[in-house]
């Protein structure tokens, strides 16, 4: 079950890779977070109930239902529907973004041979996803979708966290939910002054400004 959760949660990376509305990004990332605290679920272990029902919050509640609600604020209230013309169409994303999925699961091939306790799937698409997201901050123009990028990037290294360790260690997942609530903090303020000074919030027009 496990598994089949990580290959759904796999999928979400090509669907991102081609997709141009913001609406389907939130959607995205609502659906990785689903398939996160799916994947804490079906982890349960009864002797770390305190560590379960943390991520089970921080999964369900924050990442898969404040963020993309925050998230989606956000795009209605500046009147946003559509990514602007990327940098790669989406042909091209879609196969790097493939190339992506296959290093990763070599990648952690290679870790494996190093640190046999390493889960060999849960390694290979959180590497994966964190240089999708990568790709995706560099190749997307506006600056709300850098954000969903970033919000991707703590997806998978939380997704990591769970492959290095069957116990899932307390201290880094305090540490992805608070950069989680740092970042839709820095949403609410960045981008509402952005909207107030250009229709479309881009990242080009960030080089106009001046000092």
């Amino acid at each position: 079950m496990t598994n089949l959760l990580i290959v759904l949660f796999s999928f979400t990376l090509l669907l991102a890779s081609l997709t141009g509305r913001l609406g389907k990004y939130v959607s995205i990332l609502a659906a990785q977070g689903l398939f996160l605290f799916l994947i804490v679920l079906s982890n349960f272990d009864p002797h770390n109930l305190f560590t379960f029902i943390f991520l089970s919050i921080e999964t369900l509640l924050v990442k898969t239902l404040l963020v993309p609600i925050v998230l989606g604020y956000v795009i209605k209230k500046n009147d946003s529907v559509r990514e602007m013309s990327a940098n790669l169409p989406a042909f091209s994303s879609l196969i790097i973004t493939s190339f992506f999925l296959v290093l990763g699961f070599v990648m952690s091939y290679v870790a494996k041979r190093i640190t046999p306790d390493i889960s060999t799937l849960y390694f290979g698409v959180a590497v994966s996803t964190i240089a999708t997201s990568l790709f995706l901050i560099l190749s997307r123009k506006k600056i709300i979708t850098h954000v969903m990028g970033y919000m991707m990037l703590e997806n998978g290294i939380f997704l990591a966290s769970l492959s290095i360790t069957s116990e899932m260690p307390f201290l880094v997942d305090v540490g992805v939910i608070l950069d989680l609530f740092l970042a839709i903090l820095l949403i609410s303020v960045f981008v509402n002054q952005i909207s107030k000074n250009f229709e479309e919030f881009d990242i080009d027009e960030l080089s106009n400004l001046k000092d």
